[in-house]
């Protein structure tokens, strides 16, 4: 896997999610098994265009299209120095083509763990005390 001509490190980075998107950036997580960790991120700066699923597995970057580069000069990323270029399982019968464009990349190596999602259900762990609650008087 090469994106823009960095290559990532050495590792399992065939899962992805989009998990954060704003004005300023946008966060791509990668790795093997996304329910409870990452080992990568890429995070794109001041995103111009972005065109991809919010998951996806087995992401093959290349370089963009002239319909794809012409697509985008017509919009608000006519000026954009990057534009990024994949295609992606998506969960549905053909391959997604995925786009984005951008002020630049920056890719982050490291494990990252993830918090559970607030609508998760937890499992009751072992109490903390053997017996029943002491009194407070």
């Amino acid at each position: 896997m090469e994106i823009t001509g960095r290559k990532p490190p050495e590792g399992s980075w065939w899962d992805g999610e989009v998990i954060a998107c704003d004005a300023g950036r946008l966060r791509l997580a990668a790795g093997y098994d996304l329910t409870r960790h990452h080992g990568l991120e890429v995070i794109f700066t001041d995103p111009r265009f972005v065109s991809c699923p919010p998951s996806f597995q087995d992401p093959v970057f290349r370089p963009p299209t002239p319909e794809e580069t012409a697509r985008l000069a017509r919009g608000p990323a006519d000026d954009a120095p990057l534009v990024v270029a994949f295609e992606a399982d998506a969960g549905g019968r053909a391959a997604v083509s995925c786009l984005i464009a951008a002020e630049g990349p920056e890719i982050r190596p490291g494990f990252v763990p993830r918090p559970p999602r607030a609508d998760a259900q937890t499992a009751a762990g072992p109490r903390d005390w053997p017996g029943p609650p002491l009194p407070t008087d």
